[in-house]
């Protein structure tokens, strides 16, 4: 949906047709809904969440200043739902198991077994994506936000700066740091190897 048409939808909206409001969210509850189960683990926190977004989303439509695209606007406003979830979460000291997330550019591919593969294949792959799950969790929230706006969301590092109040620079410095993290728990772990050096100047 491109900014000129969710601009229409919103201005409907605010001159009284409030059913047009479900445009945006049948264009949007995919996504919404993947980054708030990837940020806090549950599928029924997720659907909490995702509702509550939507639900905050209509009732402050009057402050959107379109800037960014509304998108945009309602990824970072279910990131701050999902952000105080966690923090109230950790409050009552329970354990979250959170999010798979595809690591690409600055470091070494983690590639996940195909699902075709055989049942040993199988059992490593779900080995594999509890230990990426875990080890997500253990990045500074900070990080795993920008990391999960940029993968799951697919936000370009410019919208994510718009979407966060942060330089661009910034962004791309805290993906960058969330994939170094990501992979060196999973090293210490015993989980994965990334490439040595020599291996990556030949290709390997």
């Amino acid at each position: 949906m491109e900014r000129d048409e969710e601009k229409q939808i919103i201005e409907q909206v605010l001159a009284g047709n409030t059913e047009a409001f479900e445009q945006l969210v049948l264009k949007n509850q995919a996504q919404v809904y993947n980054l708030a189960l990837r940020m806090v683990g549950s599928e029924q926190d997720a659907l909490d969440i995702s509702q509550e977004a939507f639900i905050r989303a209509f009732r402050s439509l009057e402050s959107f200043r379109g800037d960014s695209k509304f998108s945009v606007w309602l990824y970072r406003l279910t990131s701050n739902i999902c952000l105080d979830f966690l923090r109230a979460r950790r409050r009552k000291k329970t354990v979250s198991i959170s999010c798979f997330v595809s690591d690409e550019d600055d470091a070494a591919d983690l590639e996940i077994p195909d699902e075709r593969f055989s049942p040993q294949t199988e059992l490593e792959r779900a080995e594999l994506r509890a230990a990426l799950n875990r080890a997500l969790q253990r990045l500074p929230d900070e990080q795993r936000e920008v990391l999960l706006l940029r993968e799951i969301s697919g936000l370009s590092y410019d919208e994510i700066a718009a979407a966060l109040s942060l330089e661009a620079g910034t962004v791309k410095s805290r993906i960058f740091r969330a994939r170094r993290k990501l992979c060196n728990i999973l090293s210490a772990d015993g989980n994965f190897s990334p490439p040595r050096s020599s291996d990556r100047a030949k290709g390997v």
